[in-house]
């Protein structure tokens, strides 16, 4: 096996509020909020991690450039969509006779899928 799972990564032009916009979405908080790290450099990466330890650890990284084209992988998510629409996610395609799930779009544009609880 030449390699394994290890996080998801997420680029992001204000990659601060992406990560507290995500974290409000899925639940998720800051992995340093939980060791008590202090503070990290604002422009340094933010890592969000289920409280749980259920879920994978996702970065939401900073970049210069805005997201352009349609992403080539994505997060599935159960959630409410409008629940996810009222924090500011985007309905992208809303789920008919050909998907059951929703395409929506965070707020910077990265779709995901979300599907009824």
């Amino acid at each position: 096996m030449p390699a394994r799972f290890k996080d998801l990564a997420l680029d992001a032009l204000d990659h601060q509020a992406l990560a507290d916009w995500w974290c409000r979405a899925i639940g998720y908080v800051r992995r340093d909020s939980l060791a008590d790290a202090g503070e990290r450099p604002a422009e340094w990466p933010v890592p969000i991690v289920d409280p749980a330890g259920v879920g994978p650890l996702i970065w939401l990284n900073p970049v210069r450039e805005p997201k352009n084209g349609k992403n080539r992988m994505h997060l599935d998510v159960v959630g409410d969509r409008d629940g996810l629409l009222a924090l500011g996610a985007t309905l992208v395609r809303a789920r008919d006779e050909e998907i059951g799930w929703d395409i929506l779009a965070d707020p910077e544009g990265n779709e995901f899928c979300a599907f009824a609880p």
